[in-house]
């Protein structure tokens, strides 16, 4: 994932001593560095502490970091003491930045609380965060009102806002190819391409004829297409399918991967059911699942929405993501469910290297031969945070839901890409999701962020969340 630059702000006021402001500049700078973000900030020498204090310093600072916003994923408030919240309001609002905030805020000791040596940041962090409020500027908070930044609950904290802070910076960018037509019969994955342009979400459309037309001109003996067969076949085992499939599905592999960079596209949303299958006669969920592990979302149906989803996930976490149908109950146990698809999960699911096989369900009307192509494997256990995003087109938002689980190791006799999962009260989520008319399918994640998935959906981007628990 691409390095994430964070704009640090130290606040101080004169009648404090310089030694603590200056300490705590070093000690986050060299915490940040240890993490892996480069850090924007201007020299101690420029300001008095190294910090922001004055009108004149939120304009220094605000300079600073407006010739640098392109490049800057989100901004930490360091507040070592009670910090002058006016400048910094003033300093945020002058900088035109409009990424994640995070205010940090440390602890006094309470047997240091003479004038000499309490800091009274506690205080300090209300009186600032009141006027971000009056500005307009959406913040994010640590769990601890004040918190020292060598304390593991605020490196949680960082982690988990730094997720927010690639959700954010990855959405309000992203670029996501619609690959062929929304199949006819799928209404569900309808979607506004107004209301995700407002969010700062491209889509790029092409047409399956175009993609059909290119492969079909390309040779089995194309050096493109001899290294794509060879990366799929180094991807997944192929030794029960027919290698005439496994030509096509490269030349259509050297076809998207063509278009994909030429357009820039984060991920893609490619149309399956059924006409790659009768058209062109493979099933594309392998190539997809290889997108998908190499963190380039692709999902069926174009389900634009859904791989959006898969993409914010990925994000936070920085694991592969797959979408799925809530697709059977589990037995009788209430709150464990089976997840689902032909098979375009990412192998990052899987313990071992999965099995292509054909659509078995697509098979029985259209065969065997024109549906090669599906990953067959049961997810490993593992933590599971679940996620969708649709436009609720009525209503002119975007909303969305979140929320946590398991995969579990419960055994699953069935073909396609599959998972037995728990989540703690299912049938209160299934409810919503029925009354809410969401889709049946989703995008889950191997990880638990859906922490960071809500912070970043309804403080920065102004969407509706629920987050089920």
């Amino acid at each position: 994932m691409k390095k994430l630059t964070l704009a640090m702000i130290v606040g101080t006021r004169d009648f404090f001593p310089a030694e603590p402001v200056l300490a705590a500049r070093r000690e986050v700078i060299a915490l940040l560095a240890a993490r892996g973000v480069d850090v924007v900030i201007p020299e101690e020498s420029a300001t008095n502490m190294g910090a922001v204090e004055t009108w004149e310093d939120a304009k220094l600072w605000a300079a600073h970091f407006r010739a640098r916003r392109d490049v800057i994923d989100g901004v930490l408030i360091v507040l070592p003491v009670f910090a002058p919240e006016r400048a910094i309001a003033d300093l945020l609002k002058l900088s035109e930045l409009t990424v994640p905030v995070l205010v940090q805020a440390y602890p006094d000791d309470p047997g240091r609380l003479d004038v000499a040596r309490r800091g009274d940041a506690f205080c300090g962090k209300i009186s600032l965060t009141n006027n971000l409020v009056q500005y307009g500027i959406p913040f994010s908070l640590t769990e601890w009102h004040t918190i020292l930044p060598s304390d593991e609950r605020f490196l949680a904290d960082l982690d988990q806002w730094l997720g927010v802070c690639r959700v954010v910076r990855g959405l309000k960018k992203m670029r996501i190819g619609a690959v062929g037509a929304r199949p006819a019969i799928f209404n569900t994955v309808r979607f506004s391409e107004k209301l995700l342009q407002a969010s700062g979400i491209t889509v790029t459309t092409v047409d399956l004829s175009e993609i059909f037309g290119a492969a079909q001109k390309l040779t089995a003996e194309d050096n493109k297409v001899r290294a794509k067969l060879d990366e799929i076949c180094d991807y997944i085992h192929v030794r029960e399918t027919p290698n005439e499939a496994l030509v096509r599905m490269a030349k259509m592999g050297v076809v998207l991967d063509d278009w994909i960079a030429y357009n820039e596209v984060d991920a893609t949303a490619i149309q399956c059911w059924t006409s790659i299958q009768r058209n062109y006669g493979i099933n594309a969920c392998t190539l997809m699942s290889m997108y998908s592990n190499k963190l380039m979302p692709s999902g069926c149906e174009v389900d634009i929405t859904g791989v959006i989803s898969m993409y914010a996930l990925q994000l936070a976490s920085g694991k592969p993501s797959a979408l799925v149908d809530w697709n059977n109950n589990y037995g009788m146990e209430p709150d464990k469910c089976v997840l689902f698809h032909c098979g375009n999960w990412a192998k990052a699911f899987f313990a071992d290297k999965p099995q292509m096989s054909y659509g078995e369900i697509l098979a029985t009307v259209l065969g065997q031969d024109n549906t090669y192509g599906t990953v067959s494997a049961t997810a490993a256990p593992n933590p599971l945070t679940y996620a969708r995003i649709t436009t609720d087109d009525r209503h002119g938002r975007i909303k969305t839901y979140v929320g946590e689980g398991r995969i579990t190791d419960d055994p699953l006799d069935t073909f396609g890409s599959r998972a037995v999962v728990e989540v703690p009260d299912l049938q209160r989520l299934l409810r919503f999701v029925c009354k809410g008319g969401w889709e049946h399918h989703a995008a889950m994640n191997p990880s638990h962020c859906a922490a960071a998935l809500q912070e970043a959906f309804e403080t920065y981007l102004g969407w509706d969340v629920y987050r089920h628990s």
